[in-house]
């Protein structure tokens, strides 16, 4: 099997463009690849999943993160899904994280992992000076294996051949690419970074066209041979939830063009828990899916506003039966769609209305990176036995829930990071749980499993009082 982790030497070298195009070049060449991404992204994952082409068939780019997940679930979830060729897209530079000691960056994935790095190096205006930085790179750490470096952005061949001379010279670290300067190569980008593919129409044409400049400027053959490794000596382990399983359940998932951020780790925690999951679109549905609860994910549902305020139907559906007491989970964007409107760019659009909250739009983040939690008596999902622990998650919006009432009802405190006020995430209203947090079922956060064993619960309730209610009318 073949094994890697795609870094660099800073944020934005273009190491996804890269990651991108090796799955789509390597895909095209016929073989299968597993993507994954280190720490907390949908987006990335989104394009390296439709990249590889490999989403249909259960092999969703999976996330692997030092800061939520212990090393075994880390080893496992790679060792579980792996593939013939498996490509891990890094994030930031390769020794950057938020210890000080490292334990959390992509060097000590590598090593956790045993990965050969390749790392992407931004070479605009640079020559002799590449060399100590390859250098400083390889001494700093020397049980990181980097095991070439992928030149990026070059003003040409002159360039190139530079480049290729000094390496050469002053280093024993191969050049296994040089990618040109090249502006079609480019994705759109916005404020949590790149536009997710679920928005781009010509996603599949671009992904096409970023791996046919790979395959052309990127050894592939070496970059197999150098990547070649034995296949890990871990053992499956299984996901265990420390509550029991029951009847299928449906549940309505969001899934378009404004609500596209859902982990497949997430999605299939679900469905083991015994969810069925049918999509809807909060775009283009008039109706709701016939199900027993709603789980609506984070996106951007300010960029669709327009169209999601015109589907008033759905809306009025989706306000009609949180009211009634369908059980409902909703992550930041879908917190926002719950509310009663979004301002975005001068204007304000109505939405759901289910959260008696307005929504405002900022330049800067409001909420901004890993987050700690703890739970309320009030938390209307069941709990394993214990006390209630701090759950690790993370956050990213640009925007605020700003005029509730004083009296809402909250889930949970927050220890670390803003969620909703600085304070409190996790609104409470009838049956439906909304929050700014993304949480993940990972660790002790079996957050799947007590939504689906919530909505169970739910669903009897239900059941018997229908009965009850029969039996007293006769």
């Amino acid at each position: 099997m073949n094994r890697m982790l795609i870094s660099a030497a800073h944020k934005s070298s273009g190491k996804t463009m890269l990651s991108i195009g090796l799955c789509a070049a390597l895909k095209a060449r016929g073989h299968t690849v597993q993507p994954f991404k280190k720490g907390p992204d949908y987006i990335d994952p989104m394009w390296l999943s439709l990249a590889s082409g490999n989403g249909a068939a259960g092999r969703a780019c999976r996330n692997l993160d030092l800061y939520l997940m212990e090393h075994d679930d880390i080893a496992a979830t790679f060792a579980r899904h792996s593939a013939e060729v498996n490509l891990v897209e890094g994030n930031k530079g390769l020794y950057d994280g938020l210890a000080l000691d490292g334990s959390n960056s992509n060097a000590a994935l590598a090593k956790l992992l045993d990965l050969p790095v390749f790392l992407v190096i931004d070479a605009r205006g640079m020559t002799r000076g590449i060399a100590p930085l390859i250098l400083g790179y390889q001494a700093f750490d020397r049980d990181v294996d980097i095991a070439g470096v992928i030149l990026n952005n070059l003003g040409g061949s002159r360039h190139e051949a530079k480049l290729r001379a000094v390496i050469e010279h002053y280093t024993d670290v191969p050049v296994i690419g040089a990618i040109h300067h090249d502006e079609r190569l480019g994705i759109i980008e916005r404020h949590l970074g790149l536009m997710p593919s679920n928005e781009s129409h010509v996603a599949a044409a671009k992904i096409k066209q970023i791996g046919e400049a790979i395959a052309e400027q990127v050894d592939l053959g070496r970059l197999l041979a150098l990547s070649q490794k034995e296949p890990l000596s871990v053992p499956h382990k299984a996901e265990v939830s420390p509550l029991p399983c029951g009847e299928k359940v449906k549940i309505g998932i969001a899934r378009d063009r404004a609500f596209g951020f859902y982990y497949a780790d997430d999605l299939d925690a679900l469905e083991a828990a015994g969810a069925e999951l049918v999509p809807f679109d909060a775009l283009r549905d008039a109706c709701l899916p016939e199900v027993d609860a709603l789980y609506i994910g984070g996106g951007f549902p300010e960029t669709c506003a327009a169209e999601l305020e015109a589907n008033s139907t759905l809306r009025a559906q989706i306000k009609q039966a949180i009211a009634n007491g369908m059980p409902a989970y909703a992550e930041c964007g879908g917190l926002m769609y719950l509310s009663r409107g979004i301002e975005y760019q001068g204007r304000t659009y109505q939405m759901v209305g289910a959260i008696p909250g307005d929504v405002k739009m900022h330049d800067k983040p409001v909420g901004r990176g890993y987050v700690h939690l703890r739970e309320d008596e009030a938390h209307p999902w069941p709990r394993p036995n214990g006390p209630a622990k701090q759950i690790r998650a993370h956050e990213f919006h640009y925007s605020s829930l700003e005029n509730l009432p004083p009296d809402i009802r909250f889930a949970y405190r927050v220890e670390r990071g803003y969620g909703i006020n600085g304070n409190r995430d996790g609104i409470i209203l009838h049956n439906l749980l909304a929050s700014y947090t993304h949480l993940r079922t990972i660790g002790s956060c079996y957050w799947a499993t007590r939504f689906v064993a919530f909505v169970r619960r739910q669903r009897e309730q239900r059941h018997l009082e229908s009965t009850y209610s029969n039996e007293h009318a006769i």
